[in-house]
């Protein structure tokens, strides 16, 4: 029960977070709470599948110059699966990675 709501508390952190960052940041849009939910999940997977088969050192949540660049690319992905909650552009995603890897340093929105 305690990881599954450690699950829950992880998705609802980063959603919040996806909305902020649609709020503060041009070339990104977020419809909603429920759309930054649902954006938040698709991200997820995306990550845990970039990680999967490319390995620890290009996860999205790895530091460096790798780990963003595929942060910004699984942010801008995720828009082609919930194209009526999440639009982004190339900046956006960008400018989103940064903002959510500097968040992630001091709220991490992701178990360890």
């Amino acid at each position: 029960m305690g990881k599954f709501f450690g699950t829950i508390v992880r998705f609802i952190v980063s959603a919040l977070v996806l909305l902020v960052v649609g709020w503060l940041l041009p070339g990104i849009s977020v419809s909603g709470f429920t759309g930054a939910l649902l954006a938040a999940i698709v991200i997820a997977v995306l990550g845990y599948v970039a990680e999967s088969l490319l390995g620890e050192k290009v996860s999205p949540q790895s530091r460096g110059i790798v780990g963003f660049i595929t942060s910004a690319v699984v942010i801008y992905l995720a828009q082609y699966i919930v194209p009526n909650y999440l639009r982004v552009n190339i900046l956006g995603a960008l400018l989103s990675a940064l903002v959510i890897g500097f968040i992630d340093a001091f709220v991490p929105t992701e178990l360890r």
